[in-house]
């Protein structure tokens, strides 16, 4: 029993001294921290920002075209008869009335002669007739018939060389013949087509405009124009349609360009850019737009305080790497940099994107 008791009570302590050995061997801090302290203020996320400057940007619309003819008119046959000359082929440049063809006689000449001579012989007779009336031989009154008659021949002649005229293929305008599909020898009918002659100077800019852009297009609006041959030249709107085009509900446009050399083709494809009215606007990077938790197209500024917000804008010109949007205000600093890692109502650090200031920290 003794020795029951006295093995007891060498566990209990050596239990004692165990856990003892975990309470009293730890170490406490030299200074505990004090639970009332405030915690280290966390820097704040830094964006780039540029300031806004609004300008008066005139928007540019380019859209695809054509060249064509100012004009275009066929000479052709006045009379039957076969070619017996034909003064041009394509690419000659004609002048008002040059004479393209001549047809055959037809016994056209003829005429003219026997109608000269009967006029010729009526002069004579009113001539003679009147020296008799000046001496009394022949009554007055023989002299209005005479006249009559000599009138008569001269409206006979007059007939007479307007056929001939027929048996000549005049130019209707000036230009360029673009087609000659007769040759010498072949027959023609009356309105047969001998030539097709088109005025390249003015040449036209013809393009379509949507219904929408419609109103930003008046005459006399300055244009420039672009072919796909290389050239360039500067127009006028000298018109503007006021009927869409049943199949495709666009406008015709017209752009006048000086083409005195006859350097600019017919029926090349043309590029037409018409400056539109200036728009109050500012220039940013077309990184800067973003969505706002609306939804709306935005840009996110910084006020002087550092507090973000969202300002939605209507784009007034997108370009490839820059947009001029609508919206902004004068001396607002766009964040350019940044803007989709923060929220409206958060304050943040700015750099200036234009400096050399250093890049955003590693959160973004």
């Amino acid at each position: 029993m003794m020795y029951s008791r006295i093995l007891a009570l060498v566990v209990i302590v050596a239990a004692t001294l165990w856990i003892g050995s975990g309470v009293f061997g730890r170490t406490e801090p030299a200074h505990a921290p004090d639970a009332s302290a405030e915690p280290a203020a966390q820097p704040l996320f830094q964006v780039a920002v540029i300031d806004a400057v609004v300008e008066q940007h005139s928007r540019t619309l380019a859209l695809a075209g054509r060249t064509e003819a100012d004009n275009r008119a066929s000479a052709v046959a006045r009379a039957m008869g076969s070619i017996v000359e034909l003064n041009v082929q394509r690419g000659d440049r004609v002048e008002v009335g040059d004479i393209i063809a001549t047809l055959s006689d037809e016994a056209r000449e003829a005429q003219v002669a026997q109608a000269q001579a009967l006029v010729e012989q009526k002069q004579i007779d009113l001539e003679a007739k009147l020296k008799l009336i000046d001496r009394g031989v022949t009554a007055a009154n023989e002299k209005n018939a005479l006249e009559a008659e000599l009138r008569s021949a001269e409206a006979a002649l007059a007939l007479a060389k307007a056929e001939h005229e027929r048996g000549l293929v005049r130019a209707p305008i000036a230009g360029v013949v673009s087609q000659a599909p007769m040759t010498t020898g072949q027959a023609v009918e009356v309105g047969s087509m001998v030539a097709e002659v088109i005025a390249l100077d003015p040449m036209l800019a013809v393009a379509e405009v949507a219904e929408r852009q419609l109103g930003e297009i008046k005459v006399g609006d300055v244009t420039n124009v672009r072919l796909v041959t290389g050239q360039t030249a500067e127009g006028t709107v000298r018109y503007v349609a006021s009927t869409a085009s049943a199949g495709t509900r666009t406008y015709r446009v017209e752009v006048e360009l000086d083409n005195a050399d006859l350097s600019i083709p017919d029926g090349v494809t043309a590029e037409v850019e018409f400056q539109l009215a200036p728009t109050a606007s500012v220039r940013a990077p077309r990184s800067a737009l973003t969505f706002s938790a609306e939804g709306e197209l935005s840009v996110r500024v910084v006020d002087a305080k550092g507090i973000v917000a969202s300002v939605p804008v209507a784009i007034v010109e997108d370009a490839r790497d820059e947009v001029w949007i609508a919206g902004p205000k004068e001396g607002e600093r766009i964040i350019v940099q940044g803007q989709d890692f923060v929220k409206d109502g958060q304050e943040v650090g700015t750099i200036d994107a234009m400096s050399t200031a250093p890049a955003l920290t590693s959160q973004m």
